[in-house]
């Protein structure tokens, strides 16, 4: 029986930690070790990132135009469109937040030896040339202009992925205002193509365990034992950061937004929250999330149907939280200085990619690895932390599933209640 892809993937992390570890400690500066990283090592995890960068432009445009036009035209949605779109943007906002502000005040990624750390960076700029080319940061008022691409087609040949995502959101709106035959045709071709590049992304993924193996034991057989401290305190700061959300964050947001005890709303959510932590996907989890928005949380079922199911994929807290924790982790892990204004960027992205990242396990890596290549990150070392993504995958889809229930109990404040309404509202 084959093992489960999460099984396999940690068994390659761990492999090619070892494999790495000994490699230093053995071979370190020999042609032996300088030929097996370059001929070998190199090019497969090479291979595994190129794959993540070709599908990460129909991901993040497909899934932002779903993600706007599944809203409905907000004229006739209304007060539930909007007030949903409000809630989800400050619930994001602040999770990045609590990401960013944890990340600078621990700096997990701080730490290695300028010697290694220069050894580090030779090898990227070394390898750079292999990865897909990206826009240099901008700030200020030239950041804002050049956010509204004058010419999509030629932001996405020059990777510079905030305008694609700009005019995703744009031709999103666009599309949910057209009733059009011709319009309903280009939705279902979007469509297929969400489909389609979700299909690539789950054979790409099922190449992780390789691709992580080999990732891994490069910056092991560099770094020696050295960077197994370094994500295990870079998996504190996304547990810490993620158990802020959850538990102060939703209870202040349920208690305070949605008149609803915060005991109750946990003990009415612990089936959905299970689910996901066990499936690591907020689309897997959607039918469980609906039947305890309505039958545990007495939930109308118009407000919980529709807010839930525009959240599993666009409202996505501990995943924008995550995106955002991972490109500040590594900017650190590779001495990258990341100015104010490129912090806010990278949050700013977040936000969006919370938006445009697929409700399935492992679906934010091709995002992560889009945001490192904006702000100068060397994107191989995604490999750090892909060996212990799918545990902080599970994490993070229980902060999401959750987040989408505590939406819906704010939205749903004022609305009709359902007859078998059970929960205890108040204190």
């Amino acid at each position: 029986m084959a093992q489960p892809l999460h099984v396999r993937m940690l068994v390659g992390a761990a492999a090619g930690l070892a494999l790495g570890v000994a490699a230093h400690l053995l071979l370190d500066g020999t042609p032996f070790l300088d030929a097996a990283i370059r001929f070998v090592a190199q090019p497969v995890g090479q291979v595994f990132l190129r794959l993540l960068f070709m599908l990460v432009l129909p991901l993040v445009f497909s899934s932002l135009v779903l993600g706007v036009t599944e809203l409905g035209d907000v004229r006739r949605v209304g007060r539930v469109g909007l007030r949903t779109l409000a809630v989800t943007v400050v619930a994001s906002t602040i999770a990045v937040g609590i990401g960013v502000t944890l990340v600078n005040l621990l700096r997990p990624g701080a730490g290695l030896p300028p010697e290694t750390r220069a050894r580090l960076l030779e090898g990227a700029a070394e390898r750079s040339g292999a990865l897909p080319a990206v826009t240099g940061v901008r700030g200020g008022i030239d950041l804002l202009v050049r956010m509204v691409p004058d010419n999509p087609l030629r932001a996405a040949a020059n990777g510079d992925m905030l305008a694609v995502m700009v005019f995703a959101l744009l031709f999103g709106i666009g599309l949910s205002t057209v009733r059009t035959e011709g319009a309903r045709r280009l939705l279902g071709m979007i469509q297929g193509l969400y489909d389609v590049t979700m299909r690539l992304i789950g054979w790409v993924i099922r190449l992780a365990p390789y691709g992580v193996a080999a990732l891994l034991f490069v910056l092991a057989a560099q770094l020696g034992y050295s960077v197994l401290g370094q994500l295990a305190r870079y998996v504190g700061v996304v547990l810490l950061a993620l158990g802020l959300q959850l538990v102060v964050v939703y209870s202040l947001l349920v208690k305070f937004g949605g008149g609803m005890s915060p005991r109750a709303f946990f003990r009415g959510s612990e089936e959905a929250m299970l689910t996901a932590f066990s499936t690591a996907s907020s689309n897997a989890t959607l039918p469980t999330a609906l039947r305890v928005a309505e039958t545990e949380l007495g939930l109308p079922a118009r407000i919980s149907r529709f807010v839930l199911t525009i959240g599993s994929t666009a409202n996505q807290n501990g995943t924008a939280l995550f995106e955002g924790v991972t490109v500040l982790f590594l900017a650190q892990f590779y001495g990258v200085e990341l100015t104010l204004a490129q912090q806010v960027l990278v949050s700013f992205v977040a936000i969006l990619g919370g938006i445009g990242t697929a409700g399935v396990p492992a679906g934010s890596l091709p995002v992560v690895a889009m945001i490192l290549g904006m702000v100068g990150i060397p994107p191989e070392g995604i490999g750090v932390i892909l060996g212990v993504d799918r545990f902080l995958d599970m994490c993070r889809t229980t902060v999401n599933v959750t987040g989408d229930l505590a939406v819906a109990v704010v939205v749903a404040r004022g609305e009709p209640r359902e007859p078998a309404a059970a929960v205890r509202r108040g204190a």
